[in-house]
């Protein structure tokens, strides 16, 4: 059961909270205003702050026992609102009072309402007495451009009955003109990202010096996101005599250091986060290698009922691979990640709310605030960097009382960190098998059925009624038959029924520094080719780290072949030779030559002899090693491929989590050093802040006009202190650890 408690803020005290995630609202960059009992600001607020509904009897006080005023307390009640979440029960009185808080909440507890109702209460009985400014009274920090439109929106909904209140959201991104003019005409609450706050203050266009209000949300992943000068810089420039509530799903020093330098006299209020992460959520793991995922994902959407789903993984070239193999399967799916334009990712996200689209593939930059209500599956497709996105991650489903699912792939050398995961969340993970060829082959005839039955009962079937019709006096045929062929006709060509393709995991993995056969081995020759038989070269090999199930798959869900015309097969360095049917007509040809493997078309074609690469097996053994050092380069996700010295050069470069050699540099919030040649990139601006050019190792700067450090990935695994044989835990934080020389 969620509880929460309040008591004097200590600054030595570490007290821990997962992490917490934004809420998106898709709206442009506007200026809100509300007049007197209008009517309602169209807005979707979060559907995480108004209760649901409960069998039980709630207890508690009401909002109309907080002492809001009364235009507040008439907007929360249109909106729905009754009993105040723990931390608002516990925040908004102290608010109300002018004390200064700290508040320890994850996402989904109501504490965009916490910091938002009191503020607008206190502001619109002051301006009752002393008539509105044209400066802003309440300044909201927000780390990401998409947090800034939910909170402003949230304000606008609540501050309905507020006469003549202005509410201005600016970020990154967006164009200055029309931010400029909305504070020339003057706004009364701002909410904004720390870069594009400091730039209107360098301009003179935001004038701070009547601020009566300052919140701090989402105060730790600021700081992880490089901000910690910028909000300084903030929090300097504005009235001594204040009042300033911070809200944090961590404590680590950096908001530590905040909250005794700028708040007064706090009071701390947290919520147990432990008992209420993933309340809503069933937690499922399957251990499965990393080239047989998208196997596994498909099998599980097929056999299970599911609405909207959000798909995570750690690069960019990971969703958008994803995303079109997706696609290629016939499922709706899109990639979003942090190169997407922000206007392409507001709509993007608006057609997953509306069914558009059903499945979105997601860097952890770029999911960062998601909130769509019809998510009912998440998918950790990569283990997540920490465990802290782990729980942001599996937030985006199980909202508003609804049911979720949370589905982790983990390879068998990534096991060892479910207990960090339980840990954070309080909640067992529990491993499920993966779906068997019976259950994927019924589920598709029993969907077929229903759309027949579904079809039956359409008034448009009477032109196919005759058509049949015609056909069978014509031909002297069964009826069946030619209800199959429609059938078939349906499929579009492709086969409806599959066949068992090798996606178990294995069941042990080798030691580090060895391959077991499985992970690379070819099906080579083993027997004279059959009568009728031929063989054919693709264009990818052990370069590409393709295996035998990938080969067979690719042939035979996309290029339409039986399984079992697929002979043997023989992976190269380069290149693999496959024995199919001599006589392929040349359309089948063309389309098996169109099929992609790894999103690299395999270019089928009869072998010719041409084999460059296969002076010796001892080149196809060098081969993948070689591979496989170009993708750390690259940041590619290869976690389940590791051996020997690439687990020890994941271990030194940042998987774990590196020590911090006397905080020299900074400790950036109190979060873990990023990746070597990786940042995290601003919300709001391009490159690094002042901070950011001192911390950022010598590559970074090259590396980050690439990719952003959350869409790169942290190489697999948990910046954790703890491993297999020590368990150091995160206790919510992260732990440094001595390294080995």
């Amino acid at each position: 059961m969620t509880t929460s408690t309040s008591e004097n803020f200590d600054p030595t005290t570490e007290a821990v909270a997962p992490e917490a995630a934004a809420n998106v609202e898709q709206a442009e960059t506007k200026t809100v205003k509300t007049e007197a009992a209008q009517a309602p600001v169209q807005a979707e607020t979060p559907a995480t702050e108004a209760a649901p509904e409960k069998a039980e009897e709630p207890t508690g006080p009401t909002f109309a026992d907080l002492g809001l005023d009364a235009r507040l307390l008439a907007a929360v009640t249109d909106l729905g609102y009754e009993r105040p979440s723990p931390i608002q029960a516990a925040t908004i009185p102290l608010l109300l009072e002018g004390r200064d808080v700290v508040g320890l909440a994850q996402t989904g507890t109501g504490k965009t309402a916490a910091f938002a109702v009191p503020a607008l209460s206190r502001i619109a009985e002051l301006n009752d007495v002393n008539g509105k400014p044209s400066i802003p009274q309440v300044l909201v920090l927000a780390p990401t451009r998409e947090l800034a439109l939910q909170v402003a929106e949230a304000f606008s909904s609540y501050a309905k009955y507020v006469d003549q209140l202005s509410i201005l959201p600016i970020y990154g991104g967006s164009p200055y003109g029309p931010q400029l003019s909305a504070l020339r005409r003057g706004v009364q609450v701002v909410v904004g990202t720390p870069g594009r706050v400091i730039d209107h203050l360098d301009r003179g266009a935001l004038d701070l010096s009547g601020l009566q209000y300052l919140v701090l949300d989402e105060a730790d992943e600021m700081l992880r996101m490089g901000f910690a000068e910028e909000v300084d810089h903030i929090l300097e420039s504005t009235p001594a005599d204040k009042q300033v509530a911070l809200f944090s799903a961590t404590m680590p020093r950096q908001i530590r250091r905040i909250a005794e330098k700028y708040l007064r006299n706090p009071e701390q209020v947290s919520v147990d986060a432990v008992s209420s992460a993933g309340v809503n959520i069933r937690q499922r793991y399957l251990q499965v290698m990393h080239s047989h995922k998208l196997d596994v994902m498909a099998r599980i959407l097929e056999t299970e009922d599911h609405d909207g789903i959000i798909a995570f993984v750690r690069t960019k070239v990971a969703a958008e691979d994803v995303a079109s193999k997706l696609k290629a399967r016939g499922f709706r799916a899109v990639a979003i990640h942090g190169d997407i334009a922000q206007q392409q990712r507001e709509r993007t996200v608006e057609n997953l709310r509306e069914g558009q689209i059903d499945i979105l593939v997601a860097t952890d930059v770029a999911a960062r605030g998601l909130d769509v209500e019809r998510i009912s599956h998440v998918f950790n497709y990569d283990v997540p960097h920490d465990t802290e996105s782990y729980v942001h991650r599996i937030g985006r489903t199980g909202r508003a009382g609804r049911q979720g699912d949370a589905v982790l792939f983990i390879t068998p050398r990534e096991r060892f960190l479910l207990k960090h995961i339980e840990k954070a969340t309080g909640n067992a993970v529990t491993e499920v098998p993966i779906p068997g060829i019976e259950a994927v082959n019924k589920s598709r005839l029993g969907r077929l059925a229903a759309k027949v039955t579904k079809a039956r009962s359409s008034k448009d079937i009477s032109q196919y009624r005759e058509l049949v019709t015609d056909y069978l006096a014509e031909h002297d045929v069964d009826p069946i038959e030619v209800a199959a062929a429609f059938a078939h006709l349906a499929q579009g060509g492709r086969p409806l029924l599959t066949e068992e393709i090798a996606v178990a995991p294995l069941a042990k993995q080798a030691r580090a520094g060895k391959r077991t056969r499985d992970a690379f081995a070819s099906r080579g020759p083993s027997k004279p080719l059959g009568a009728g038989n031929a063989t054919y070269r693709i264009s990818v090999g052990h370069q590409q780290r393709v295996l035998p199930g990938s080969i067979v798959g690719a042939l035979a869900n996309e290029g339409g072949m039986h399984s079992g015309d697929i002979g043997s097969i023989d992976i190269r360095a380069d290149h693999s030779l496959i024995e199919l049917p001599a006589k392929l007509s040349p359309d089948t040809l063309a389309k098996l030559s169109s099929t992609r493997i790894g999103g690299r078309l395999i270019n089928l074609e009869p072998d010719t002899g041409r084999r460059p690469s296969d002076s010796s097996d001892e080149g196809d053994r060098r081969a993948p090693r070689r591979d496989n050092r170009g993708d750390d380069r690259r940041g590619d996700n290869r976690r389940d491929k590791f051996a020997g010295r690439g687990e020890r050069r994941d271990d030194r470069r940042g998987s774990y989590e590196r020590p911090e050699r006397n905080d020299r540099g900074g400790e950036r919030g109190g979060y873990a050093r990023p990746e070597r040649g990786a940042s995290e990139q601003r919300d709001d601006r391009q490159g690094y802040g002042r901070n950011d050019r001192r911390e950022a190792p010598r590559d970074a700067d090259r590396t980050s006009r690439r990719e952003s450090d959350g869409d790169r990935g942290g190489k697999g695994g948990f910046r954790s202190g703890g491993n297999s044989r020590n368990d150091g835990g995160f206790q919510g934080g992260y732990k440094s650890r001595k390294p080995r020389h």
